[in-house]
């Protein structure tokens, strides 16, 4: 039985408390994804309002174009906590174990899309197609994992970034094709824009777990941190659930991204603590877990990993508090 986080911590609907002296006003650099929804409207929520501050900490927002370069910052000593996706994660890890997950992100969508007029109705299908992939991201697993048991012959893959593709498919295809292309792997909300905007469709969704990590060397500078900080990201995602537009909208003003609302939405109803009236959980269950674990074996198999990672070892207990 998960215990909600909000009672694990204090129930959200009371006054904060600051995190107590010596460790009020503590400086705490977080890092954020600038174009990555749903992650960017929780992390403009934060950066407009003051729960962290009234949870003692003056934050710096650094923002980063995508998880790579995130995790060069982290194992660049240049940010005390970060958001980010479920392979990024593991791979920072692994190269750092100072780092850990103290809660849950989100669940966001990956797909795998093909043109509108495109024979394939299944992923399982797409026996010895071409396909773009961004390849190292969870889009490569969840795309593969579609695909592979059914594939007699290899794949051909073409290791193209996400923005690549979503340059590719809106130019338009061609007897079902993009180029040479028979289908594309993609994440929110680019995958979301892609559906609506450019007819392409999907034939496989993906769930990937992402993740709030932060610094071991923070946290055990500064008792009762992470907990602190949890707090109010979950005060984002109430004022979140409360008006998803408000949000949309900050998060579109502030990313300057040409993405429609309509795409935001879609992108997030993945999401369950944005469910009308849904109580939050940023916590880790079970199923998170084994999540994990099946994103660190896909990683060790394809040598993203330089060898087998205990995904347990990445998870401080923090983010599995209520777990049985």
């Amino acid at each position: 039985m998960i215990i909600l986080f909000t009672a694990l911590l204090a129930c959200m609907t009371g006054s904060p408390q600051s995190i107590d002296d010596p460790n009020a006003g503590i400086p705490i650099r977080i890092g954020w994804q600038t174009t990555w929804a749903t992650q960017g409207q929780l992390s403009v929520l934060l950066q407009q309002h003051d729960w962290l501050a009234k949870l003692g900490f003056e934050a710096t927002f650094v923002g980063f174009s995508y998880g790579g370069p995130l995790n060069e910052g982290a194992l660049a000593g240049e940010v005390d906590v970060l958001f980010t996706a479920d392979q990024p994660a593991l791979v920072l890890c692994q190269k750092d174990t100072n780092w850990g997950a103290i809660g849950r992100l989100m669940y966001n969508r990956v797909g795998t899309l093909v043109p509108q007029n495109s024979p394939v109705i299944d992923a399982t299908e797409l026996k010895e197609a071409s396909v773009a992939i961004p390849v190292g991201a969870a889009a490569h697993r969840e795309t593969l994992s579609a695909i592979q048991p059914n594939v007699d012959k290899p794949l051909r893959i073409y290791n193209m970034g996400v923005q690549e593709i979503a340059a590719l498919v809106s130019r338009g295809e061609n007897n079902g094709k993009w180029g040479e292309i028979d289908a594309v792997s993609a994440w929110d909300p680019v995958l979301a824009e892609l559906e609506i905007n450019h007819n392409a469709r999907v034939v496989d969704y993906g769930q990937v777990t992402s993740l709030i990590m932060m610094s071991d060397r923070f946290s055990m500078s500064h008792p009762k941190s992470a907990a602190q900080f949890m707090r109010a990201f979950n005060s984002a995602y109430l004022a979140y659930q409360q008006d998803p537009s408000a949000a949309n909208n900050a998060f579109l003003e502030h990313s300057q991204l040409s993405i429609s609302e309509k795409a935001l939405s879609l992108a997030s109803d993945i999401e369950p603590n944005l469910k009308a009236g849904a109580d939050i959980r940023t916590t880790l269950n079970q199923a998170d877990i084994t999540a994990l674990q099946r994103a660190s074996d896909f990683m060790s198999e394809v040598q993203i990993l330089k060898s087998p990672l205990i995904a347990t070892d990445c998870i401080r207990p923090i983010a599995t508090q209520g777990l049985q």
